[in-house]
């Protein structure tokens, strides 16, 4: 009996040590997933890999800055594969259940609702409370701004705070406006044009240049592609938004008394012969090709888009290059309108992008202390101005670029962006400033060239914030986005018609029935759910 007795006491002490390493293990799991979950001292200093999906590029995680992110946080990101279009990646990745650990998507793109409804991306609240201290900072009222309908954060914005840069203007070539005569405002943009003026500067152009160089003159040229952006400008000009606010109720902008004025207005220079004959043909190429070729004055657009035909224009025969024979940016104002009323640039504070954590995240206390750290003043110092000691150092308290870097991202900006990974990780960016003043953006902002400096004097204080009435329209797979579709067909036919209308009487007429056509196919049920929306857009950031 006793060695039965000893057999079933060795039996029991084995099963409980047995029992206890087990439990220990288990605990020991336990440990480990509690701190990588909800611990972030613990496993601060474990390396990990995250997948992460960006839209924009997929390029491998390896050049200097994406080393020293990975120096800094301990977090290696491995980039997803666009694979063509990445809309249609996003999409199967939805349909197949399966997603990588970081998303970046269009803010304003419904899909990203469709990611919210299927619960494919995980509140981020808690977690910015207890691990975003950075974030809290930096984001401000832009992470309540963004929250979805049931008052949850699901994303962090991207390119976000009002941008105070400006967007489009009128583009006219500064060295054919010093030859009209008008030095004194050529070289002073600060003082706006008047629409009667502008008009006048097309005709006296026209009459003392029928050609150049044996080319017939065009005193406007518009890239209709891309209409978007000549309404845009116009409208910018007579002081409208993206609704028409008549009385608390907003409308579609076609109602807008001004957006009648504004037609007319352009009807105007077509019939008097002073816009390119041919605009409504152009695509983007030929509308370059076109202001490239030294015989037209002036065009619609921001600054930027016209980096190519500005670069080809300098360029005179001897080799040399002439600054102001280029398009400049200036400020033209209609009648009624204040110069600081104009709404030339719009721009979202809420950003450009969406970056979520995904529900097959394993690990989104580590993730959100990186997004932390990408967010905070350091995080967007490395990702725009790139390693400090090599890239920049600090003087007099203040960032400062060493070498040529940015004259080498004006002169080779992919090559650049290549090889320093400078502005490649374009990640969770804030528009503005650190606490010393520079301009987050190194390559664009710090050290401004004159087409630049000289836009940002004409058309500072046009810009508006368009936040509030973004995604206001109906919902995709509804009868009334069918609606929504057939409207923005029959406005881009009809502005077409109304500015080529032979007749003042003739353009309003067109105007009119474009307004009828729009009622007959339910503009004010398009109308109903714009208000509905932004009342409860307007609760919910209250």
């Amino acid at each position: 009996m006793k060695k039965v007795s000893k057999t079933i006491k060795l039996g029991l002490t084995l099963s409980l040590v047995t029992a206890l390493l087990a439990s220990c293990a288990a605990g020991n799991n336990s440990a480990e997933t509690t701190n990588t979950n909800t611990n972030a001292e613990s496993s601060s200093t474990v390396p990990i890999t995250l997948k992460f999906f960006d839209k924009n590029f997929d390029q491998a995680f390896t050049t200097p800055v994406a080393q020293e992110i990975t120096k800094k946080t301990g977090v290696n990101i491995e980039m997803v594969p666009t694979t063509g279009n990445a809309e249609e990646k996003l999409n199967l990745m939805l349909a197949s259940n399966d997603f990588p650990d970081i998303v970046l998507i269009s803010r304003t793109d419904d899909l990203i609702n469709k990611y919210i409804a299927a619960e494919a991306l995980i509140p981020l609240d808690d977690l910015i409370d207890k691990y975003g201290p950075n974030i809290k900072k930096m984001y401000g009222d832009t992470i309540s701004k963004s929250r979805s309908a049931n008052g949850k954060t699901y994303y962090l914005n991207n390119w976000y705070s009002l941008e105070k840069e400006p967007v489009n203007g009128i583009q006219i070539r500064k060295d054919l406006l010093i030859e009209l005569g008008e030095k004194e405002r050529a070289d002073n943009p600060a003082t706006p044009f008047t629409s009667e003026e502008y008009y006048n500067l097309l005709k006296n152009f026209k009459e003392k240049y029928p050609t150049i160089e044996g080319k017939a003159t065009i005193g406007a040229t518009w890239d209709y592609s891309n209409y978007g952006t000549l309404l845009s400008t116009f409208k910018g000009m007579f002081g409208m938004k993206t609704y028409y606010n008549d009385n608390g109720t907003l409308k579609q902008d076609v109602q807008d008394p001004q957006y009648k004025a504004m037609m007319t207005y352009l009807n105007k220079l077509y019939r008097e012969g002073l816009v390119d004959p041919e605009f409504v043909v152009n695509k983007e190429e030929t509308w370059k090709q076109k202001t490239a070729n030294g015989n037209v004055f002036s065009t619609e657009g921001s600054n930027w888009q016209l980096d190519t035909p500005n670069s080809i224009l300098r360029k005179t025969s001897d080799g040399t290059e002439n600054a102001d024979r280029q398009f400049f940016s200036y400020k033209v104002v209609a009648p009624g309108v204040a110069a600081d009323k104009t709404t030339y640039g719009g721009r979202s504070s809420l950003g450009w992008d969406a970056i979520g954590i995904t529900k097959s995240n394993p690990d989104p206390v580590r993730t959100i202390k990186f997004f932390d750290y990408l967010a905070s003043e350091e995080g967007q110092y490395l990702l725009m101005w790139g390693v400090e000691g090599k890239d920049w150092e600090m003087k007099d308290s203040k960032h400062t670029p060493i070498g040529d870097i940015v004259d080498r991202f004006q002169s080779e900006w992919d090559k650049t962006v290549e090889a320093t990974g400078i502005r490649r990780y374009t990640w969770f960016i804030n528009n503005g400033s650190g606490s010393d003043g520079t301009p987050f953006d190194m390559a664009t902002k710090y050290d401004r060239d004159a087409r630049n400096l000289h836009s940002k004097v004409a058309l500072e204080d046009s810009i508006w914030d368009t936040s509030e009435y973004e995604n206001l329209g109906p919902d995709a797979g509804t009868p009334e986005a069918l609606i929504a579709q057939k409207y923005e067909d029959i406005k881009r036919s009809s502005i077409a018609k109304i500015i080529m209308a032979k007749t003042e009487s003739e353009a309003i007429s067109q105007y009119d029935s474009m307004i009828k056509e729009m009622n007959a196919i339910g503009m004010d049920k398009l109308e109903t759910i714009v208000n509905e929306k932004y009342e409860a857009r307007m609760k919910l950031w209250e």
